[in-house]
């Protein structure tokens, strides 16, 4: 943690190794951490997903997302079997390393239930609207 500290006051364009970083982010106690999923050209959050340092190391090195599945207890490849990839644009850590950010472009909607989001339930004073209807698959 110390040396994210000292990236607080760092000069834009510094510089480390990413290995380092890895080495120190507070992953939990499964070994994760949350990466969110941002459709980079609308801007629009799509998903949560979890990954340890395998999957970010895969996810950089294919250029996929890759996650892994708390459920199920493996990897896997967004998009593997709907085909509604994630092409990964660009990664960033946020300020104390609990969440990386993946900044992707989303073919097909990002969540298994056909929709573009994952979060279209919307609350609404004390209700929760349903505000997106699935996809027709083609």
């Amino acid at each position: 943690m110390a040396l994210l500290k000292t990236l607080e006051n760092a000069a834009t364009g510094t510089r480390m190794a990413l290995d380092d970083l890895l080495d120190v982010l507070p992953y939990n106690e499964q070994g994760l951490i949350a990466a969110i999923a941002q459709d980079a050209t609308s801007r629009e959050v799509l998903m949560l997903g979890y990954m340890d340092r395998t999957a970010i190391e895969r996810t950089l090195a294919e250029g996929q997302a890759v996650y892994f599945s708390r459920s199920r207890q493996t990897y896997w490849r967004k998009g593997e079997t709907s085909g509604h990839t994630q092409t990964v644009k660009a990664m960033h850590f946020d300020c104390d390393g609990d969440a990386l950010l993946l900044t992707v472009e989303q073919e097909g909607p990002a969540c298994h239930t056909n929709r573009p989001t994952c979060f279209y339930l919307a609350v609404d004073g004390d209700e929760v609207v349903v505000s997106q209807t699935p996809e027709v698959a083609q």
